[in-house]
């Protein structure tokens, strides 16, 4: 019998979910923002051509659509397309930094079928998520979140990348959570957008990724993860979740201009696979495009083969290859058997992401 996983590996119809960022314009500057994000892009689409894509969706009976930015709420005509998808029967997530949740537009959001709220959060506490997210990005975070308890929104998401800085953390999270009525969602660090430059200082060391393994083995069956971690799973144990790369066989990324990409990590020519404004939209590139064609043969574990993981791992995320110089074959740069580390040490030049939509901010990596 064929396994659901190898159906995922060649590829469905449709993608399962879209991540869909509306707009590059933020009103914050993160040091690992995966889009680099910050100024508006004039050409980004517009109100009817996102409710022709919203139609496209519908049509190819997509489950649903994660809208992200930037801070999508930015954009004037957010609730018009929020709207138009829900009542099309497509369901959206959208992600947020809180800033423009107030008591008015939490009471809105509160009233809408088929959507479900992320906010971004990257620490426990001010300090630690204040270094990674901007001053005073802690507290307009948690303001949101009360927002939404008390207009009885229901269980949305607190939405947590994971660094060397809050894997200490993984407790206080989910205590947060709970004390809003709220649902955790961990996620993997990529050397993207950003996240190029400050990955190298951030993401978990060898052992904390030990420890954020045994701490999902232990205490996250309510915690999503998504694709994130199945690089894990060569540790022993799989961890529930999507254990493959979902990349052009199951998820993709629609950018603010139209651009179709095979992940949200991967904002580079080489994994540009079309764009929704060329003839036959976007149901045309996912189903035609030689990138997601390439992308669901079966792959080769390449450096991986002699590693008797490779079934559990995959060899691990495309991206975090990709944007630290490592080929695409080759292992994991955070592989738990050790082998990234020393294809970091040789690895080639590294790539840089496609597009820098920062505002003229000074960034550091805060205070570690």
């Amino acid at each position: 019998m064929t396994k659901l996983t190898d159906h995922m590996k060649a590829g469905l119809d449709a993608p399962i979910c879209i991540t869909w960022e509306l707009t590059y314009a933020c009103n914050l500057a993160c040091i690992h923002c995966l889009s680099s994000s910050g100024r508006r892009d004039p050409r980004e689409l517009s109100t009817s051509e996102a409710f022709a894509v919203v139609d496209e969706l519908r049509a190819m009976q997509v489950f649903y659509v994660n809208l992200g930015g930037g801070e999508p709420m930015i954009r004037r005509d957010f609730f018009d397309i929020v709207d138009y998808a829900t009542q099309q029967g497509v369901g959206v997530k959208f992600s947020t930094n809180g800033a423009f949740i107030d008591e008015a537009a939490a009471q809105r959001l509160a009233r809408m079928d088929y959507l479900d709220i992320q906010i971004s959060l990257d620490g426990a506490d001010a300090a630690t998520n204040d270094a990674v997210r901007g001053i005073g990005s802690f507290d307009t975070a948690l303001t949101a979140m009360r927002h939404l308890r008390d207009a009885s929104f229901g269980e949305f998401k607190i939405s947590v990348v994971m660094t060397r800085h809050n894997v200490s953390q993984l407790d206080a999270f989910q205590q947060l959570a709970d004390d809003f009525g709220a649902q955790l969602r961990i996620t993997r660090l990529r050397p993207s957008g950003r996240g190029v430059d400050s990955w190298h200082a951030l993401h978990p060391t060898m052992t904390q990724q030990r420890e954020l393994y045994e701490w999902l083995l232990a205490k996250g069956e309510r915690v999503l993860t998504g694709d994130s971690f199945f690089h894990l799973n060569a540790l022993g144990e799989s961890l529930p979740g999507l254990n493959l790369c979902g990349a052009g066989r199951v998820v993709c990324l629609i950018d603010p201009i139209g651009d179709v990409y095979a992940c949200p990590f991967v904002i580079h020519d080489e994994f540009l696979a079309g764009n929704v404004r060329n003839e036959g939209g976007f149901a045309h590139v996912w189903k035609t495009s030689e990138l997601f064609v390439g992308l669901r043969e079966p792959q080769s574990p390449g450096a991986c083969a002699s590693c008797g993981a490779w079934d559990a791992c995959q060899g691990g995320c495309m991206a975090a290859k990709f944007f630290t110089g490592i080929p695409l074959d080759g292992p994991d740069p955070e592989c738990v058997g050790g082998e990234g580390l020393h294809a970091l040490a040789s690895a080639g030049s590294i790539p840089r992401p496609l597009g820098d939509h920062s505002r003229p901010i000074p960034v550091t990596l805060g205070r570690r």
